[in-house]
């Protein structure tokens, strides 16, 4: 790695915007405010020593450049130069002169050849590799305000172009929410994080650093890569438009819930029904939201408590997931198992359970007694011997003497 250290007039820097790339991936977006773009200009006027920015050599004739690192400084000066904001109105005198409210335009001569003549110094650095970049970039950002997510987004490894690869899947222009400062990136990695552990796991932000580092040789041809792509290809079909209700945490529980429904269930005869299960489920959700907790259902009450803190925690997650595919299975009782295996899921099973409402539904050998969880059976109505398919619909709870008692008989 070369580098060497100039000072450049701002108007030469201006002059050269073209050339030079603010937003090389590994950099996060621009989010400084108009007042920090104020007050470097005025640090600037005022002959107030302003940090080195770090360029990176990417092509000659022309020269051109990627920032590595002062890229909030360097949009601050090309949008003051071109017009896009003006000082403060309350700036103070500066030689004498008064640029309060003024732009780059209307600014005394004096003052605006002060400002164009200001040296930035610029670290030029070459002969060198996108690992070293990164690293690079890591540690010029220590101790500032960058997020997590715009951290890994630095990253070295193939985990990392895995997931931004993945933010860039179509499905993440119908969610209800915007990709500000990587948030696309986030989920998208959160995603991974439960397809490698097979389910609802923690996805919080040291999860996901680990998952970065371990994964640095990620494979995105292999089979976690591939089972990935599959629930969300399906949710870009379900979705046929941008849709407000996808939340960050509902994108993250209808993945696990669709990952579910295609490993387990015959997806194709509800596929075109769960938009509009969906919309109906949040529909619900905001009429149970509305009521005090003394009028709402006490289970919506605990959902609205898991969407509402530690929505990254993998008790959350599978809370969530469990929930609504029970609501999903309540909606649609009849979708099968995949090639009719004979156990029920356990999702499968909590529906039947809730449904009818804990009591045995034979009655053969007892009087319908109420059942605990530990201590039930969910039976074939048809039983599967005979043809019955392993549905909600075609289950029922059953005491052990009940069920026993009736065998495979109809």
């Amino acid at each position: 790695m070369n580098s060497n250290k100039k000072p450049w007039p701002l108007i030469t820097i201006y002059g050269i915007k073209e050339r030079v790339n603010t937003n090389p991936d590994y950099q996060r977006p621009a989010v400084w405010t108009v007042a920090q773009k104020q007050m470097l200009i005025d640090s600037m006027l005022r002959e107030y020593d302003v940090p080195k920015l770090y360029w990176r050599k990417t092509g000659t004739k022309p020269d051109r450049y990627d920032v590595v690192d002062g890229q909030q400084r360097l949009r601050a000066v090309w949008e003051f130069f071109g017009g896009s904001y003006k000082l403060p109105k309350d700036a103070d005198h500066i030689d004498g002169e008064d640029i309060a409210g003024c732009s780059y335009e209307l600014l005394p001569d004096e003052i605006r050849m002060k400002l164009d003549t200001y040296p930035l110094d610029v670290v030029v650095i070459d002969d060198t590799d996108e690992d070293e970049i990164r690293e690079m970039f890591l540690r010029l950002q220590n101790g500032t305000t960058l997020r997590a997510q715009e951290k890994r987004n630095a990253y070295p490894g193939r985990m990392r172009d895995f997931v931004k690869k993945l933010s860039a899947h179509q499905f993440f222009g119908k969610v209800g929410f915007q990709n500000s400062r990587y948030t696309y990136d986030l989920i998208a990695a959160q995603l991974v994080c439960i397809e490698l552990a097979g389910g609802p796991v923690n996805i919080k932000n040291a999860d996901l650093n680990k998952m970065y580092k371990k994964h640095i040789d990620f494979d995105d041809k292999s089979s976690e890569a591939k089972n990935v792509n599959r629930p969300l290809s399906l949710l870009d079909k379900i979705f046929p438009e941008k849709t407000p209700e996808l939340t960050r945490y509902n994108v993250i529980t209808l993945y696990c819930v669709i990952a579910e429904l295609l490993r387990q269930y015959v997806l194709d005869e509800i596929k075109n029904d769960l938009y509009r299960w969906f919309l109906n489920f949040e529909s619900i959700k905001r009429d149970q939201e509305e009521k005090s907790e003394d009028e709402a259902l006490p289970e919506w009450v605990s959902y609205k408590e898991k969407i509402s803190h530690s929505t990254d925690s993998a008790d959350s997650i599978r809370h969530r997931m469990e929930f609504m595919l029970r609501n999903l299975l309540e909606t649609f009782p009849a979708l099968s198992r995949k090639d009719n295996q004979r156990d029920f899921t356990h999702i499968q099973k909590i529906t039947v359970f809730r449904r009818d409402k804990g009591v045995c539904q034979l009655g053969t050998k007892c009087d319908g007694k109420k059942l605990t969880w530990d201590d039930w059976q969910c039976d074939h109505i048809i039983p599967w011997s005979k043809g019955g398919k392993t549905t909600v619909e075609n289950g029922q709870a059953s005491c052990a003497s009940c069920n026993l008692s009736k065998g495979n008989t109809l």
